[in-house]
Order: structure tokens, then C-alpha cells, then sequence
């Protein structure tokens, strides 16, 4: 006697236009700035007493992010307060955004759940799933539960899920640029076994994709080349077997030129090993750099290019897309990476992220006497109202008052 087929996971229509109506006003009077508004509609920079602010021509919340954030306040609109909704993680990577979905009666639970956590959970119990997505295994246990599953993965994540399951489907080792251990790579790392016999391996830096390429061209010690990549590719992958035939994907956020880099680099080892008539046998790639990630990577860039003497870079500190920002800033002139304008202690001290010690620090006299011009951005998960306080907060270390800035 065959298995039943499990049931198809249950839907809800979220966006019934008197839902979305009423979340796109509470929406709005979360995270609206009036003041962000009229700096874009002044051509992107103000300037008073002495301080001139300046706006990269994109920033902040992108398509994606308003859409996960619309549905997670429409899950909550949708069924009644006494239903259980819970969120597999975070929902968004910026701290102020998670808190206000966890006011809303959100409950959170990891974004890979504990058999525990599994345990709490029952049939007909709403589930949201985060604009990173999630791994196939977690959401086949919550289908499995018979929650009704509210997905908020972003379009642009999913269009990397497709090439990397196509891989799969081609015997083709998905070799991706990202994070390992970042949410949105751990979900696009899965669906290479969605199959049951795809392989993946997770790289970083340039650095090891040269390492690659090397064990490609000139094998090498395989205990080490595991050891070296521990806990960034697929059980059971063998890289004397699992890179002859390669395809390159990415983490959706990372700089579109180190991506670019890492499949040039990999394109070029897999000529000189197997030729170039024989390339389409050995390698592919296609570009999924998210387009909104582009956009403020090339806003900033532009802004870069303009004089200034400090930038401030405004998001999560766990944001791929902001942490590289971050590092485009830091490139060229002082670069402050803050969540929020709380950050901004006096005009003597700021508190800000280190990359590399991978923590907080301090700068004292970071702000500039005299005349000024402050570069700001953010990333796509950096809602307007943030942006705002931390404007207010640069014109008061000045001691100039909003209203003269906007009157300017």
C-alpha cells in the first residue's frame, strides 16, 4: 500500500485590499520620515549653518523588505489576537523592525526550530517565513505540522534557488559566493540538495576562491581542503569529484564586483583545465545579484565620488547588504556604521561597528568643527524614520535646529 502524498501546505489571502489598507497606514506611521521625504525632493542634500547633509540616491528599505514587512502586519491583521503567529527568526536584520514585529504579538522561534520548539507548534498555527527564506528541511517539518505558512522570501532569493536546483538537476556543484553561516546562503545552500544528490561549497573571499581554484588545477590535500571549509558545504562532497563540473550562485547581497571576481576566477581555472570548447560541460553562471543591493552600492559609489568629510552608514549590524556598504565607505574616507542615531553620543564620541573585530567601538572627536559635509546611507533593511533620528540627532550635536535645515 503506497504512502499518501502529505496534504499541499494551506494559503491565506493576505492582501484583501481592506487588510493591505489598513497595514499600509500603520505601516506608514511606523516608519514614514516627512524629513527623509523633503531632503530626496531637495536633490538628495540641505545644508545649514555650516553643515551640509548629503543622501545617496538610493537607500533604505527596498521592494523586498516592504513586502515581508507589509505581510508580517497583515498575518497579524489577518487572524484573530488570540491565534498564535510565530516568525522563524528575524524577519528583517535590522534590530528596531524585529521589535516592532515582536509588539505586534509575533512570537519568535529560531529560524532553523529546535525539536522543541517544533514541539510548540500545532496545526493551524501561522508560521512566518523571512524575506532570507528558510531551509528546505525546516520548511517541510512545518508543512509536515500543518502550519499555514506566510512566505515572505524575497523574489530576488528565489531567482538564485532556481539556478542552484537546476544545478542540482545537472549533476552541477553550486559553488556560491556568500556567507556560510548568514540565513539567506544557509537557505540557498539547501536547495542544492533538494534533490537528494546535488553537492554545494560556500565561498567567502577571493582569497579562498583562489584556494579553489588551485585544488581544481592542482588537486591538493583533501583532509585540509575540508578542514579549511568546514561547515561551508554539503554532506558528502568530495572536492576530487565535486568540482569538475561547477556553477556559480550567490548570496543576494554581496558586491556584485568580488561576485563577478569569484566566477571569473573560477571560469578561468576550469578553462586551462578542461579547454575552452569544453567549458559549457564544466561551468556555469548566471547573474543574481540582487538589483536593489545594486542600486545603493552604485548610489554610493556616485556619492563617494563627491567631496565630504565623514559617511555615515545606518543599518542592522548583522545586514550583508549594510556591511557592505560599510566597507565601499571605509575605502575612501571616515565611514561610521550605526543601527541607530542613539550611536551618536556627543559630538566627542560615536559607538559604531568594527567590522573586523567584528564588535562595537568607540572614536572620540569624530565629528568635525567648522564646516561640514556629512555623506549618509543606508541599507535595504533601514526603515526612513531611523534615517531621520539620525539627522536629528547630527543637527543637534551642531546645534542647529531641524527647521532651519528644512527651511534652507
Amino acid at each position: 500500500m503506497s504512502t499518501p502524498a502529505p496534504a499541499a501546505p494551506k494559503k491565506v489571502n493576505l492582501r484583501r485590499p481592506d487588510i493591505m489598507e489598513a497595514v499600509q497606514a500603520q505601516v506608514l506611521s511606523h516608519y514614514r520620515s516627512e524629513i527623509v521625504e523633503r531632503i530626496r525632493a531637495n536633490g538628495f542634500a540641505l545644508q545649514a549653518d555650516g553643515l551640509t547633509i548629503k543622501l545617496a540616491k538610493e537607500f533604505g528599505f527596498c521592494y523586498g523588505v516592504e513586502r515581508a514587512i507589509d505581510l508580517a502586519y497583515a498575518a497579524r491583521k489577518s487572524f484573530p489576537p488570540e491565534k498564535p503567529i510565530y516568525l522563524l527568526g528575524e524577519i528583517i536584520h535590522n534590530p528596531e523592525v524585529n521589535d516592532q514585529i515582536r509588539n505586534l504579538g509575533i512570537k519568535t522561534i529560531s529560524n532553523k526550530p529546535t525539536d522543541d520548539e517544533l514541539s510548540l507548534l500545532r496545526q493551524d498555527d501561522v508560521v512566518i517565513i523571512p524575506a532570507f527564506g528558510t531551509e528546505v528541511a525546516t520548511r517541510r517539518k512545518l508543512e509536515d505540522k500543518g502550519c499555514i505558512l506566510v512566505d515572505t522570501t524575497c523574489g530576488d532569493v528565489m531567482s538564485v534557488w532556481k539556478r542552484v536546483r537546476q544545478y542540482s538537476r545537472e549533476h552541477v556543484t553550486s559553488i556560491i559566493h556568500g556567507k556560510a553561516w548568514h540565513e539567506e546562503t544557509k537557505a540557498t545552500s539547501s536547495q542544492a540538495r533538494a534533490y537528494g544528490g546535488g553537492h554545494y561549497l560556500v565561498v567567502f573571499t577571493l582569497a579562498e576562491t583562489d584556494y579553489v581554484c588551485n585544488y581544481i588545477l592542482h588537486g591538493g590535500n583533501k583532509a585540509e581542503f575540508l578542514k579549511k571549509f568546514e561547515g561551508a558545504y554539503s554532506e558528502g562532497f568530495d572536492p576530487d569529484q565535486h568540482l569538475q563540473a561547477i556553477g556559480v550562485a550567490n548570496q543576494t547581497t554581496m558586491l556584485r564586483g568580488e561576485t563577478e571576481d569569484v566566477q571569473r576566477r573560477l571560469r578561468a581555472a576550469m578553462i586551462q583545465k578542461y579547454g575552452e570548447a569544453a567549458l559549457d560541460q564544466h561551468f556555469r553562471f548566471f547573474d543574481t545579484i540582487c538589483g536593489a543591493t545594486q542600486d545603493r552600492q552604485d548610489a554610493l559609489g556616485k556619492l563617494l565620488h563627491e567631496p565630504m568629510n565623514l559617511l555615515l552608514v545606518i543599518g542592522g549590524y548583522n545586514s550583508s547588504n549594510t556591511s557592505h556598504l560599510a566597507e565601499m565607505g571605509e575605502a575612501k574616507l571616515a565611514t561610521y556604521f550605526v543601527k541607530n542615531a542613539a550611536k551618536m553620543v556627543s559630538d566627542k564620541l560615536i559607538v559604531h561597528y568594527d567590522q573586523h573585530k567584528k564588535q562595537e567601538v568607540e572614536t572620540e572627536n569624530w565629528l568635525p568643527a567648522g564646516k561640514i559635509t556629512v555623506g549618509i546611507t543606508a541599507g535595504a533593511s533601514c526603515p526612513n524614520n531611523l534615517i531621520e533620528d539620525v539627522i536629528r540627532r547630527l543637527c543637534e550635536l551642531r546645534g542647529i535646529s531641524v527647521q532651519a535645515l528644512l527651511a534652507n
